[in-house]
């Protein structure tokens, strides 16, 4: 188990670009599962590469147990957005979850078994990602991710392409593996009910709107959106 800090953190693409970052302060508490939300261009995938290690950031800094990031770095997993992947490429779900292993060491054929039994897929292991619906290629790539000796996960819009129950499923799954041990930091389009399975809600807009529980955060965005519409004067 991991937590992870992150103090006012500043990002730009380039020193005459605008921000895309301003002044993010969070901290992601070991063995817990936190909502990333925000509109689109709100900077949620940025965030999440900066807290990976991909990126730099112009100011701020993100430690891991105390320790800095870029000591700890295999402490972090990010799964990227589906359409960052060609689900057309010819390989098949056990090919693609053996990736996640990368250089950390030898794969064992009972660990690459375990993790897809861990996410459900273990009868899907010999078939290729485009015969897959968008769920079991979700399930297939956090299976991917969680190949690798990290213990905080951070997955970028994990819903897409998912339907209503399928969302349904992959949120208890994720929230399984939380109770598990498991530091997870998911981003998603998704302001409704959904929210409530989590421990913690983090609203983005460039900066940190609101953050808490999802009780308190929903009481924080409504006293934000009556002082915008004047209903308190």
């Amino acid at each position: 188990m991991a937590s992870l800090i992150a103090e006012g953190l500043e990002y730009a693409y380039s020193s005459q670009s605008q921000s895309v970052l301003e002044d993010v302060s969070l901290e992601l508490a070991a063995g817990t599962l936190t909502a990333l939300v925000g509109p689109n261009g709100a900077g949620k995938s940025t965030l999440l590469r900066l807290l990976q290690g991909q990126s730099i950031p112009n100011a701020g800094k993100i430690t891991v147990d105390g320790k800095s990031l870029f000591t700890s770095r295999s402490e972090i997993a990010l799964m990227p957005q589906r359409r960052k992947l060609n689900w057309e490429f010819p390989i098949t779900v056990e090919g693609l979850v053996s990736l996640g292993k990368g250089h950390h060491s030898k794969l064992e054929c009972c660990e690459l078994e375990a993790v897809l039994q861990r996410v459900g897929i273990s009868d899907l292991a010999s078939r290729r990602l485009d015969s897959l619906s968008g769920g079991q290629q979700q399930r297939a790539l956090l299976a991917k991710t969680l190949m690798t000796p990290a213990s905080i996960f951070l997955l970028d819009e994990p819903f897409t392409a998912l339907d209503p129950p399928g969302r349904e499923d992959f949120l208890l799954f994720v929230r399984q593996l939380a109770d598990a041990g498991l530091t997870l930091f998911v981003s998603s389009h998704d302001w409704g009910r959904s929210l409530n399975a989590y421990d913690k809600v983090v609203v983005l807009d460039k900066t940190i709107l609101a953050t808490g529980t999802p009780e308190i955060v929903q009481e924080e965005l409504d006293a934000i959106s009556c002082m915008g519409n004047h209903c308190c004067d």
